[in-house]
């Protein structure tokens, strides 16, 4: 449900505020150290972030997708390792419970994902299934009224935080696509379940991925999300409408951001003895930086509130993650050009952005999926 306006404006003041004064000026310590501070964890929690879109009976915030947008435009305006830690949990690591879960599933984790006691994960990827997410290889085989899982994910974002996992697993050991999949919550520490070192990527510093390991690991037929076999892969079809319109609002913040540094720098940096924002060519690269974002944002803006009015934007969902994530890649690339040199050090930031970014057209959907999922559907929707 949407907040009453005054409320949303009093939490998106108070979030601004928060990524400004405290965010902002640990954005290099982050990508050094590759943490986040704990204090900036609890106070993360206690403005409630972890909990934005889970059902306010379960202990979130209850934020409708407009809502959840307008935050994630705020959350975009800083290091994405920020918004990476309380992602899951308000995304494909709890919206998968709040869908499809049972009413025992969803008042025994999404409390505590809410609060931000547990972290959540989403584990699909494979070694050797990642787009083709209905090619896995990771199997759940019956034994009595538990499940023996084996396999290994790759990739799979907050895993060495992470208290509970979201576990897609083959449980029709003759199936061959995702009709044989069933999704399982596997907590932390369940015995067989390992972690392998944490990944060394090219950015977002500070936002944790490794490998989770099966062996023989035993968990109840009560695990199975929301009860059923062979569900899973539908189940992880329903987040991704809320997760690529998420994604898309943090890549407009990101390109805002972007577009501010920018503009400061070419207003006061001088060449020819005349700041570099007097030079046509330059006024060019800011005007389609800021054209694309605005575009960017006002898509966003409408599929959410198409969403919350209850219609299907499979489609337009997909439109917006593609041009969003593509369209901030090319800010970024603009930004370092603008910036000359300056962009190229690292003491700017600037950099370290335009590594950050790169990401977004990959996971959660890769930039060609989403060109097959808006074909596909515009193919079927003619036919």
């Amino acid at each position: 449900m949407a907040l009453d306006k005054d409320v949303l404006d009093q939490l998106l003041d108070t979030l601004g505020r928060f990524v400004r004064e405290k965010l902002v000026p640990l954005e290099h310590k982050v990508a050094e150290d590759d943490a986040i501070p704990p204090e900036v964890i609890a106070a993360m929690r206690e403005m409630g972030l972890f909990g934005l879109s889970i059902p306010e009976e379960y202990g979130g915030l209850g934020l409708s997708m407009s809502d959840e947008v307008q935050v994630a435009f705020q959350l975009g305006q800083t290091s994405p390792a920020f918004r990476s830690l309380i992602g899951t949990n308000n995304g494909i690591g709890s919206q998968g419970i709040v869908i499809d879960g049972t009413e025992e599933q969803k008042q025994n984790y999404l409390p505590r994902l809410a609060a931000g006691e547990i972290v959540g994960a989403f584990a699909l990827t494979e070694p050797e299934s990642g787009s083709d997410a209905g090619s896995l290889r990771t199997t759940a085989r019956r034994d009595g009224d538990h499940f023996i899982l084996n396999g290994t994910k790759r990739y799979i974002t907050n895993a060495p935080q992470a208290g509970l996992f979201t576990v897609f697993a083959r449980t029709d050991l003759e199936s061959r696509d995702a009709r044989g999949v069933s999704a399982f919550l596997v907590e932390a520490g369940t015995p067989g379940l390992s972690l392998g070192p944490i990944d060394r990527k090219m950015g977002q510093k500070g936002a944790h991925t490794c490998d989770v390991i099966f062996e023989d690991c035993r968990v109840p037929a009560s695990a199975i999300l929301g009860g059923k076999e062979g569900q899973g892969f539908k189940t992880a079809m329903k987040v991704l409408d809320r997760g690529r319109l998420h994604i898309g609002a943090v890549c407009v913040g990101l390109a805002e951001r972007l577009i501010r540094d920018s503009l400061s720098y070419a207003m006061e940096r001088k060449q020819f003895g005349q700041p570099l924002a007097e030079f046509q060519l330059i006024q060019a690269m800011l005007a389609d930086s800021r054209a694309e974002a605005y575009a960017a944002r006002c898509m966003v803006v409408e599929t959410a509130r198409r969403r919350d009015a209850g219609q299907n934007v499979n489609t337009d969902a997909a439109c917006c993650k593609m041009f969003s994530t593509e369209m901030v890649g090319r800010v970024a690339d603009r930004a370092v050009q603008i910036h000359g040199g300056a962009g190229y050090i690292a003491d700017y930031g600037i950099e370290r952005f335009y590594r950050d970014v790169r990401l977004f057209r990959i996971y959660e959907g890769t930039t060609q999926i989403q060109q097959l999922v808006i074909a596909r559907n515009m193919i079927r929707e003619a036919a």
